[in-house]
């Protein structure tokens, strides 16, 4: 017989072998896939909510970025409390917002989902490192209807009132009529996917992403920076509304609504971060000039 704590019982030894968050992971996989197949066959299909897909796969590499520094850090952590209100709440709107097809409800409950999760299992210093992940996720939400509809209006007559001055001023033959252009014998109207309040929240969304990616030590440049990401947004829209009128002045109707138009959006977002770089050196111009003022003169007598 062999001498007692030397052997596992096999019960015991299978138990020890799987890890205790599997079964936790299981569950959340198991919200998970439903909603993100319906998700890729409905909204993020969509040119609106084209933005999910990339909302998504960015906020996981910031999690897979961060997980190394988590894991040390959090090692022996006490379990947050707040993580049970959280996941009860959550799977609750999950339960509502999958039942009555409320899509806002279902992805803000598995972003609730997976934080109550972390919280559970490494408490307030893990969630303190991922926090701007799952914020970050927070763009995935659509956004209510009436509100989307109330601030869209303005956006797109700010957007076509500016592209008809400026192309106007260029020389070319434009007018508008609230937010339709006419452009020689073209017609064009600015939709909501052109200049409309999620374009506007998905380049915020890249301004932002890429602010927490640089990191820049300077309060001043991430927060002027931080505030000019909205001007920034409104003229890469600009841009693209520019660049469709003219690919339909130029190429015809069919141009610029067909596979151009698509063209259209990468210029968008190209312009953006473009737009973005370029703010940011000449921040970074300001900053270095700032110091060197504040630097003493090597060598001044005394």
């Amino acid at each position: 017989m062999a001498a007692p704590g030397h052997a596992m019982p096999p019960a015991q030894a299978g138990r020890s072998a799987v890890p205790d968050w599997l079964p936790l992971a299981l569950g959340f996989l198991a919200m998970l896939a439903p909603s993100l197949v319906g998700l890729f066959r409905g909204i993020w299909s969509t040119e609106e909510q084209a933005h999910g897909p990339i909302i998504l796969a960015l906020s996981l590499w910031l999690i897979y970025r961060k997980w190394p520094e988590m894991l040390a850090q959090s090692a022996g952590a006490r379990p947050a409390r707040a993580g049970w209100p959280l996941l009860a709440v959550s799977l609750l709107l999950y339960v509502l917002g999958r039942s009555q097809h409320i899509l806002s409800l279902e992805i803000l409950a598995l972003i609730g989902t997976g934080l109550s999760l972390l919280l559970l299992k490494r408490g307030w210093i893990a969630a303190r490192i991922l926090w701007f992940p799952f914020f970050f996720m927070l763009f995935m939400v659509p956004l209510p209807l009436p509100l989307v509809t109330t601030l869209t209006m303005p956006m797109k007559m700010a957007v076509s009132y500016v592209t008809e001055h400026l192309l106007f001023l260029a020389g070319y033959p434009i007018a508008r009529n609230g937010v339709i252009l006419q452009i020689g014998q073209y017609q064009l109207l600015v939709a909501d996917a052109c200049a409309g309040l999620q374009t506007l929240l998905t380049l915020e969304a890249l301004g932002l992403f890429y602010l927490n990616l640089v990191r820049h030590t300077s309060p001043f440049r991430n927060i002027v920076l931080a505030l000019l990401i909205v001007p920034i947004s409104f003229t890469a829209n600009v841009i693209r509304v520019m660049v469709l009128t003219l690919i339909t002045y130029y190429f015809g109707d069919a141009a610029g609504q067909g596979f151009l138009h698509g063209f259209a959006g990468m210029v968008l977002f190209i312009s953006a971060l473009l737009l973005i770089l370029s703010v940011d050196s000449l921040l970074q111009w300001i900053v270095r000039k700032r110091q060197a003022g504040r630097a003493p003169t090597v060598g001044a007598s005394t």
